[in-house]
């Protein structure tokens, strides 16, 4: 089945779509497609706990249950820095939309607008 996943680094979101049965290797080959990094500089996390490459999504726990496409999973990921070190993965949280002008605003005035205009 097909699993629904939300790859999260700093403020870059990919969402991507998978097999269960694709491993997490696979799966950073998706996102060297993307972001044109190899998968050996890269390290995919669920919940803070680090994904190993020969394991399936579906072993890690993301599954047509967990990762639908309307709620997908979230998938962290961090780069290598330098030879043996990796960033501290990081994802920033989304920016919240500004508030609604006036005008925008339902009226509280007893009845809609569209009730208004069918009298």
């Amino acid at each position: 089945m097909d699993v629904f996943l939300m790859i999260r680094r700093h403020k870059t979101t990919i969402f991507t779509d998978a097999k269960e049965s694709t491993t997490v290797y696979e799966l950073k080959r998706i996102v060297e497609g993307i972001l044109k990094r190899v998968p050996e500089e890269q390290r995919l996390f669920k919940d803070d706990q680090l994904l190993e490459d020969s394991k399936t999504l579906g072993d890690c726990g993301f599954t047509n249950q967990t990762a639908r496409p309307q709620a997908p999973a979230t998938v962290g990921l961090a780069f290598r820095i330098n030879d043996d070190v990796f960033e501290q993965l990081r994802i920033d949280p989304f920016s919240s939309p500004p508030e609604l002008p006036d005008v925008m605003k339902p009226q509280d005035s007893g009845s809609t607008a569209n009730e208004q205009a069918v009298q």
